[in-house]
């Protein structure tokens, strides 16, 4: 095992390692810059590091300062927990070549998934179901790109393929406007990712967003944890989970579970990992997949029973998976509503100090989070304070879980989206399940 990890990130992730950490007998390493001094894990850790000033490039995401951080202190391995760099190739490239053990993919695999080309070209050879789509890069043809188009059918959507969190992307809905649109957008994908490759794909008007975790050794063993349903999104950001997903073709669903494990076993993954599909009228079809720990983790760990964070140290230690596929007993029903420090209407961050805070309890609630009274959230980061997860028997009595402790988390000082959140709970549509990834949108246009 890890005899010492350096966690290379913030916030409620990088309280969750810590956690997992300890668990494990191993010593902790927190980094953080000069406004993160006070954060909850930086006060549980063994040792501590400031890394920088308080924008993310002179600390969080400056590689060099995380490896001499490594170094002084005698870290072993790196966690990099989710966002900043845990799906930057060049960053686990240099942890290991620094002598260290990056806690996560090896640097081609993360190269080979952040690719959406390479990416989709790998998974229809390992048989995961694929959007039908321009099955590459476009080429510097417009008639060949039109002859694609008509071929897959419209509307059509041009993706970047370096691109990533909704940008880079471009829906055409006939071809009067298709050149123009592909031009458009390799010029902006250019500018945004510094490559203009862009690929086409079908584009499913109502899908749903459904996801598969997994986890592999990188020795030949891998297995998956379910899959998880995260239709209900804001601007391509994911504002309420759970887990399993309500109303799938259960053939469809075993078909792509056993694909996305085969997967893994041909890519030789290492690692957590999730598939990313759209889901629609009974058929999955791949997106993309994330290289690193989920936000969203939790609730397949609900389901499950697995300590995720706990398999990733192990497998970074070199040792296979604890379990096997048919050691893996799925019960129950689990949600997780992020909670942000943003106003619920506006979405307008809402830093500053947090004068009360009451986190809720009982059988099935847990609260995964940095946040305590007293403690001042800065404008720096992304505005997630915390994930509020409930699980039980049933979906329904898993949501009225989450109802309860909706009502009960209080927070004070500043603005948060817990009054959305209550009221998504509270959807009708929500409710029966099965909302696509245009819902949550909708309903807030028609407010």
């Amino acid at each position: 095992m890890l005899d010492k990890v350096l966690i290379a990130n913030r916030g409620e992730i990088a309280l969750r390692i810590l956690r997992a950490c300890k668990e494990l007998g191993i010593k902790t390493v927190a980094v953080h810059s000069k406004v993160d001094r006070d954060l909850k894990h930086v006060r549980l850790a063994d040792e501590t590091v400031c890394i920088g000033n308080n924008p993310s490039n002179e600390s969080y995401l400056n590689i060099p300062r995380l490896i001499s951080a490594a170094e002084v202190t005698g870290a072993v391995g790196i966690h990099p927990g989710y966002g900043f760099l845990a799906e930057n190739a060049d960053f686990a490239e240099q942890v290991e070549k620094s002598g260290f053990t990056f806690i996560g993919p090896r640097a081609e695999t993360i190269r080979l998934m952040g690719d959406k080309v390479s990416a989709i070209e790998a998974m229809k050879a390992a048989g995961v179901p694929t959007v039908p789509g321009s099955d590459g890069p476009l080429p510097d043809n417009d008639q060949k790109c039109l002859e694609i188009a008509r071929r897959i059918g419209f509307p059509v959507i041009v993706k970047a393929a370096a691109g990533g969190g909704g940008r880079g992307m471009r829906v055409v809905h006939s071809e009067a406007s298709l050149i123009q649109s592909i031009h458009v957008t390799k010029s902006e994908a250019a500018a945004a990712f510094g490559s203009d490759v862009v690929y086409m794909e079908k584009f499913l008007e109502n899908p749903r967003h459904v996801e598969v975790q997994v986890l592999a050794d990188g020795q030949g063993g891998a297995i998956h944890l379910g899959d998880r349903d995260c239709s209900l999104q804001r601007r391509h950001q994911k504002v309420l989970e759970e887990a399993p997903a309500p109303g799938v073709d259960e053939e469809a669903r075993a078909a792509c579970f056993e694909a996305c494990v085969k997967a893994c076993i041909e890519i030789g993954y290492r690692g957590a990992g999730t598939f990313e599909f759209l889901y629609e009228n009974g058929g999955f079809y791949f997106i993309e997949m994330n290289t690193r720990v989920q936000v969203e983790h939790p609730v397949s760990e609900m389901i499950t029973g697995i300590d995720i964070i706990k398999e990733q140290l192990r497998i970074a230690s070199g040792l296979p998976l604890s379990v096997k596929q048919e050691d893996i007993r799925f019960h129950g029903h689990a949600f997780e509503c992020r909670i942000n420090a943003e106003d619920s209407k506006t979405f307008m961050p809402s830093p500053g100090k947090v004068d009360q805070f009451h986190a809720p309890g009982g059988l099935g609630v847990r609260w995964d989070s940095h946040l305590y009274a007293g403690y001042s959230i800065p404008p720096y980061y992304d505005s997630m304070i915390g994930k509020l997860i409930t699980y039980a028997d049933s979906r329904e009595q898993a949501l009225e879980k989450m109802r309860i402790a909706l009502d009960e988390l209080a927070i004070s000082g500043i603005r948060t989206n817990i009054d959305l959140q209550k009221e998504l709970v509270r959807d009708s549509g929500f409710k029966q399940g099965g909302v696509n990834i245009h819902y949550l949108e909708k309903k807030l246009e028609n407010r």
